[in-house]
């Protein structure tokens, strides 16, 4: 009796507890079934024929105190990557002068903390000759939105009219206007140059003194609507005497509480890969804030558009070069408008090509058109055929590889501004024909803002992340990657990145083949848009699907520098096997705009025990400065680089 009690309760212990599991697995059900769908996925995208196909992506670890809002990366000849934040987008950190660069060893995933001598978010970079990075423009102060602006503020124009001496204003000055009497302040130092006599060879007399000018950001003393004006008027300069008082005087239009844009300053340095630190150089003659630094013909490095330091498109009169030998900036007579970081290529000719694509701030009128840019002649030939002309605003572009064949192709973009519209398109150009134009490649399947495009050595070319919306608005980046081959004008997909990458982002080759993905700064956290977004900080590397079907070929030997039309012997063990060389130049990468990256055809020889290779003569294809040099076999597996200099 006692027996069989005991085992009616067992057994309904044992119905109770089965009826709580298959509950639990109804209410559990999905999370279980997500359980198990993530397992499955991990096993999948791990297996080797998977990988082989798609390659395949992880997250860099990063100890804490080195991560960082990455907003600018570029590939120095040590194989290190710099990263470069400034301020970050974070005005608490611009508040406190907190600017941050990280120097990453990707082969040992080794960090140091560069001392950054200026808020250079939103610089512009590009190669020098020598191996140094140019660093040029920055922030100098943080735009405010209408309704978070409380000083009425905006341009003051300084006059000097004392022909013998420039006048000094430093930061801190009042201006108050003869008319409205309102006083406001200037929030910079700058000097006023002298005035310009004018001589009359008729009468042999000085008729006139021109005044000299200079600009300056000036903000009102009070908070408030009332301190706004509406009208131009007079200003006198508070603690001017005499006739100081008499000569030097501003003159302003409308200071009032609208929206202030972004300011920009003058500051250069080179970046020293080898003393690993920041090098100041002489600053530009205008300030610029998303400049867009290109080499030219000549060797010097062109600054094109960025907001200057008031805040204000830099004119196209205002363009100027860098002469890596003087350290200096020059003023240039060639005049052309472009929006800030235009993306603007120098092609095997010496002219300048301009895709059109653009990452932002400037009139939906002015300077949006491409074409093709005769520096030396400064005139300007528009290119037609180039769908979606209107959403071009963070597009990409790329210079397809060989660089020998002059094909470009943009991806994607948006409207101009905060805009939801943007393009499934690529759209591609052969500028080897007579009278070329754009024609459509293949769309992606949704449009796409911030596509990030990297060449690799095999002459594919990888492009990956983006969104659809503005900053990856209402959760809208997409999580996908593929692979562009230029022989056939084809995508295939290949193994979705794990992380969302939209605004501030940018992709780089490396000497071993991956490519790393950084950045991006969604506007909000959650689909609803009612959060705020954060910076990515986490960095991704890709191991594309080469570096998975068998073992790379070697190459090592050979001489560290080659001129242009030399012949260069480098030791392979697989030189029967060996199908093209490729010299590809390191990236500087930033808000969608890579002018540096592009992959050269090179000559190519077997010889016993190894190869040589042959570079081109063409001193505009082959610019000076570092290359990672790979060989590729029959296979599409590339060799790990090695680095060669071209003097």
């Amino acid at each position: 009796m006692k027996d069989r009690s005991s085992r009616r309760r067992r057994a309904r212990r044992i119905a109770i507890g089965a009826a709580v599991v298959v509950a639990l697995a109804g209410m559990n059900g999905p999370a279980l079934y997500r359980f198990g769908s993530e397992q499955y996925h991990e096993y999948k995208i791990n297996r080797p024929e998977y990988k082989a196909d798609n390659g395949k992506w992880e997250v860099v670890n990063i100890p804490e105190e080195f991560r960082l809002n990455t907003i600018h990366a570029a590939l120095l000849h040590t194989g290190k990557v710099l990263l470069v934040a400034g301020s970050g987008n974070d005005e608490r950190n611009f508040d406190a002068k907190k600017f941050k660069t990280v120097l990453w060893d990707p082969d040992k995933n080794t960090f140091k903390t560069i001392s950054t001598p200026n808020d250079l978010f939103c610089t512009g970079h590009t190669q020098l000759p020598d191996g140094k990075l140019l660093v040029a423009g920055g922030t100098r102060r943080y735009e405010k939105l209408e309704g978070d602006v409380t000083k009425a503020g905006g341009l003051m124009i300084v006059h000097n009219e004392e022909p013998d001496k420039p006048m000094t204003i430093p930061a801190g000055t009042k201006f108050t206007g003869k008319k409205n009497g309102k006083t406001f302040v200037a929030k910079d130092s700058i000097i006023v140059p002298r005035a310009k006599r004018v001589f009359d060879k008729a009468t042999g007399k000085f008729i006139r003194n021109d005044p000299g000018i200079q600009r300056v950001y000036v903000e009102a003393a009070k908070r408030g609507k009332k301190y706004e004006t509406g009208t131009e008027d007079n200003y006198r300069i508070q603690g001017l005497k005499g006739a100081d008082a008499r000569n030097t005087y501003g003159i302003a239009q409308k200071l009032a509480l609208d929206k202030k844009d972004f300011q920009g300053i003058k500051d250069a340095y080179e970046f020293d890969p080898v003393a690993e630190k920041y090098i100041t150089v002489d600053p530009m003659n205008e300030a610029r804030w998303y400049p867009t630094l290109t080499t030219l013909e000549s060797g010097k490095i062109l600054a094109l558009s960025g907001l200057d330091d008031i805040g204000q498109v830099v004119p196209g009169n205002r363009n100027e070069v860098y002469d890596p030998e003087t350290k200096k900036w020059k003023y240039v007579k060639q005049e052309k408008q472009f929006p800030t970081y235009p993306a603007v290529f120098l092609l095997p000719n010496g002219k300048l090509f301009y895709s059109g694509a653009n990452a932002g701030y400037g009139p939906d009128n002015v300077g949006r058109k491409p074409g093709i840019w005769d520096f030396e002649n400064d005139k300007f030939t528009n290119i037609g055929g180039l769908s979606d002309p209107k959403l071009m605003e963070t597009a990409g572009t790329v210079m397809l590889p060989p660089a020998q064949d002059e094909r470009f192709m943009v991806v994607g973009g948006g409207g101009v501004g905060e805009s939801q519209k943007s393009s499934e398109k690529t759209r591609i150009i052969d500028l080897k024909d007579d009278k070329p134009v754009f024609k459509d490649g293949p769309s992606f399947d949704k449009g796409t803002r911030y596509p990030q495009s990297s060449i690799l050595p095999n002459d594919d070319v990888l492009v990956t992340g983006g969104s659809e919306d503005y900053r990856g608005r209402s959760d809208s980046n997409i999580l996908e990657a593929r692979m562009y081959d230029a022989k056939t004008n084809e995508f295939r997909r290949v193994a979705d990145p794990l992380v969302g990458r939209n605004y501030h982002s940018g992709s780089i080759l490396l000497p071993d083949g991956r490519v790393v993905v950084f950045g991006s700064d969604s506007l909000y956290s959650d689909k609803a848009n009612t959060k705020p977004g954060k910076f990515e900080q986490r960095i991704e590397m890709y191991t594309p699907p080469y570096l998975y079907q068998g073992s790379q070929p070697t190459l090592s030997g050979g001489p560290k520098s080659i001129k242009r039309g030399d012949s260069a012997t480098f030791k392979t063990e697989h030189a029967s096997s060996i199908k093209n060389a490729r010299l590809i130049k390191p990236s500087a990468s930033t808000h969608v705009t890579d002018i540096d990256q592009r992959s050269i055809e090179l000559g190519l020889k077997k010889t016993s025990g190894g190869i040589e290779v042959t570079m081109p003569t063409n001193k505009n294809l082959v610019q000076p400065g570092w290359y990672m040099l790979f060989v590729t076999d029959d296979q599409g597996t590339p060799s790990k680089a090695v680095w060669v200099e071209v003097p």
